[in-house]
C-alpha cells in the first residue's frame, strides 16, 4: 500500500511536466503576403485545438519579434502575455506582429485601416486557416481593435474571420477613426465585446460601449462580456491597468474563449 501511494504520488508531481512536454514549442512564422514584404507571428498549437485565433495588441503593433520568438515591444500587453492562456482554452494561438515593411516608427500606427493590412491580415487568415483546419477568430485588444474591426468590415467569406473578439474597444479617437465610426453594417460575423467596467482609459469609456453594441445590429450572434475589480496600476490606457485587465486574465481568457468555442 504504502508503496502504491508513493506512486500516486510521484504521479501527481509529474503531472505537470508531463503537461508541459505535451505543449508542442511555440514557433515563429514569416507568411508572404504583398509583393516583397512578409508578415511574422508567434505560434502556439495545443495539442488537441478546437478552433484558430490571431491576436492583434494595441499601441503602436510593432512587437519586433524575434527569431527565436522574443518581444522587443509588447510582451507585457494583454493578449500578448496571455498567449499560453488562450493555448489552454484549446486554441491554436498567432501572435500578430507588424509586418516586414513596417518594422520602424509608427509601426502600425496610422496603416491599421489601410488596404496593405487588410491584405497582410488576409494572408495569416488563409495561412492559419490552411495549417490548423479549423474556424479562424480575430482577436484585437485597445487600439488592436482598430485593426480587428477594420479588417472584419472589409474581408468576407473564405478570405475573412469567422469571428472577431474586440476588447478594451477604441470607442472615441483624435488621431484616426474610431471602432464606432467604421461601417460596422459590413459585419456579418459574430463578434463578442470585452470591456472592463472601470477603464479609465479616455478613449475607451464604458459608457460608449452600448452604442457600440447597437452598431453591430447585422452581426448574427453578438455578445457583451464586462468585468470589474481585478488590479489598477499606471497610466490608465496601458497594460497594466483596468483597461488591461490586470489581475482578470484567466477569468477574462476562459469566458472568452468559452463564448468562442460556442459560436
Amino acid at each position: 500500500m504504502r508503496h502504491l501511494l508513493s506512486l500516486l504520488i510521484a504521479a501527481l508531481l509529474l503531472w505537470p511536466l508531463a503537461q508541459a512536454a505535451a505543449q508542442p514549442a511555440p514557433k515563429v512564422v514569416d507568411i508572404p503576403t504583398r509583393p516583397g514584404v512578409t508578415q511574422r507571428m508567434l505560434v502556439l498549437s495545443p495539442p488537441e485545438p478546437k478552433a484558430a485565433v490571431l491576436l492583434f495588441a494595441g499601441g503602436h503593433g510593432g512587437l519586433q519579434i524575434g527569431a527565436g520568438g522574443a518581444f522587443k515591444w509588447g510582451s507585457g500587453n494583454f493578449v500578448v502575455r496571455s498567449r499560453q492562456l488562450f493555448a489552454d482554452q484549446g486554441l491554436v494561438v498567432a501572435v500578430v506582429d507588424a509586418p516586414s515593411d513596417r518594422q520602424s516608427p509608427p509601426y502600425l500606427g496610422g496603416f491599421r485601416q489601410r488596404p496593405e493590412h487588410v491584405a497582410d491580415v488576409k494572408a495569416a487568415i488563409a495561412w492559419l486557416r490552411d495549417n490548423a483546419r479549423l474556424p479562424v477568430w480575430l482577436i484585437g485588444t485597445s487600439r488592436g481593435t482598430q485593426s480587428v474591426a477594420y479588417v472584419a468590415t472589409e474581408a468576407h467569406g473564405a478570405e475573412g474571420p469567422d469571428g472577431i473578439v474586440l476588447s478594451s474597444t477604441i470607442l472615441t479617437d483624435d488621431n484616426g477613426r474610431p471602432v464606432p465610426a467604421m461601417p460596422l453594417g459590413n459585419i456579418r460575423i459574430p463578434v463578442l465585446v470585452v470591456h472592463h467596467e472601470q477603464d479609465g482609459c479616455a478613449h475607451c469609456a464604458f459608457a460608449d460601449v452600448p452604442a457600440l453594441m447597437a452598431k453591430l445590429d447585422r452581426a448574427p450572434k453578438k455578445a457583451l462580456l464586462s468585468f470589474k475589480g481585478g488590479e489598477n496600476r499606471g497610466d490608465p490606457c496601458e497594460a497594466f491597468a483596468y483597461h488591461g485587465f490586470n489581475g482578470l486574465e484567466r477569468d477574462v481568457v476562459q469566458q472568452t474563449a468559452a463564448w468562442l468555442l460556442a459560436n
